[in-house]
């Protein structure tokens, strides 16, 4: 249903079809952007893409829009990589490869590979460019651009209904967030229709909503196209030489003028309040964002059978909590713990355990957010930190007691987290040059 072949009328006719959303779904191709080094997050992406990195104790953040399309039903989508993608590439090999190909099924890793020029991907528009003759092969009515870095749950189906029954040319999901956070993304302003009139990218004065001074309406990083206004689009911006390719920066404040741009407000479809939506940009906020979850009633349910998060996991045996005495006792309260874990005589409070967490005879371990494959040594103590995979902290070791000494050794972030690698830990270097 291409709109310069229809009229008004036969969009209202289409939306009281039972089936529209599903039609529309069907119709089109998911593009998640995954090649960002996530350098904000410092030393826990020296080895992977941001969008391998772990999270939630079983998942990783990819997990979470592969999952919204597949819940919303779109099951046509390409993951954009670059930067040190191995293991988020196998990570989608083992977990992802469920999709039929008899039935047009897919989840597609799209490398960057030099494809139009001899450059890697130079913006997130031109990672979009640079795979035009592979979107034209699928042939998508619309394409939906994601972002592979934040932590949310969304049925992608409304906000595409919402791009063709407002006859748009792009769609940019939205948020609303204190005016303080939002130099870190895109800031818009709407009219009362809800099209978009202005867009700036990580501006120093955020525009305030009308209103409202203490709210900006940002960017969620999240576009709805109709298929061949991108392709125009992205061509324009890849012959622009004075452009960075980015969408953010350069293609959405160009499109505002001449095009139709609306806002889609990301709204929970049962409550009507805002939905909840994570950027885990930065060590403290993925600290934050995991520990958020052994709440007792947290904004993101990961136990919800209606709107599931998939993922690869290993076949591991239960977490194991063993001895009782009264020094040496294996425990874990107002925590999560992964399974292959051995509480082995520990502490474990108000933390989150990934896989193959060990914790030897009285270590204690509080506010920590533990990667798979830890071991933690007799008597050590942990409070306030993110270890990253592979860490084997020694007996006796003291992390997050002391700012001064942590600071000497590991990573402190601006709210005191600690963050420690096993580089940071003698003798476990996992590359030598």
């Amino acid at each position: 249903m291409r709109r310069e072949e229809t009229g008004p009328e036969v969009f209202q006719e289409a939306a009281r079809n039972p089936r529209f959303v599903s039609l529309l779904t069907k119709e089109t191709l998911a593009l998640i952007l995954a090649g960002g080094r996530g350098t904000r997050l410092g030393k826990l992406t020296q080895w992977r893409a941001k969008p391998a990195t772990p999270f939630g104790g079983k998942f990783r953040i990819i997990d979470f829009p592969l999952s919204n399309c597949i819940n919303s039903g779109i099951r046509q989508i390409g993951v954009l990589t670059q930067y040190k993608a191995h293991s988020l590439i196998r990570h989608i090999q083992k977990g992802w490869n469920f999709l039929r190909g008899e039935f047009n099924e897919f989840v597609e890793v799209l490398p960057a590979q030099q494809r139009t020029t001899p450059d890697w991907y130079q913006g997130t528009a031109d990672a979009v460019y640079q795979n035009l003759d592979i979107i034209r092969d699928h042939n998508p009515e619309y394409i939906l651009i994601l972002a592979g870095d934040h932590i949310y749950k969304m049925d992608y189906g409304p906000m595409i209904a919402y791009h063709v029954e407002n006859q748009a040319d792009m769609t940019v999901g939205c948020l609303d967030v204190p005016i303080e956070q939002a130099q870190a993304f895109g800031v818009m302003t709407m009219d009362e229709g809800g099209r978009v009139v202005r867009f700036r990218e990580k501006p120093e004065a955020p525009d305030p909503l009308p209103g409202r001074e203490a709210v900006a309406l940002i960017s969620m990083g999240i576009y709805v196209f109709r298929t061949e206004f991108l392709f125009d689009e992205v061509i324009k911006d890849a012959d622009d030489p004075n452009s960075s390719h980015d969408f953010g920066k350069d293609i959405i404040p160009r499109v505002i003028e001449n095009h139709r741009v609306m806002a889609y407000p990301f709204r929970d479809p049962q409550t009507g309040e805002q939905g909840f939506w994570r950027d885990v940009g930065t060590v403290d906020a993925f600290w934050a964002a995991n520990l958020e979850l052994i709440g007792v009633t947290p904004e993101l349910n990961i136990y919800d059978t209606e709107w599931p998060i998939w993922t690869y996991q290993e076949q591991l045996p239960p977490a194991k909590f063993v001895f009782d005495d009264a020094d040496r006792r294996g425990s874990a309260v107002d925590s999560m713990v992964s399974g292959g874990c051995i509480i082995s005589g520990g502490t474990v409070r108000g933390s989150v355990l990934f896989s193959n967490v060990t914790v030897q005879a009285r270590a204690r371990l509080e506010e920590a957010v533990v990667l798979p494959d830890v071991e933690i040594g007799e008597r050590a103590r942990v409070q306030k930190a993110v270890l990253d995979r592979g860490c084997r902290i020694p007996p006796g070791m003291v992390i997050g007691e002391d700012p001064a000494e942590d600071r000497e050794r590991f990573d402190v972030t601006p709210e005191g987290v600690v963050l420690v690698t096993p580089e940071m830990l003698r003798g476990q270097v996992r590359h030598v040059r």
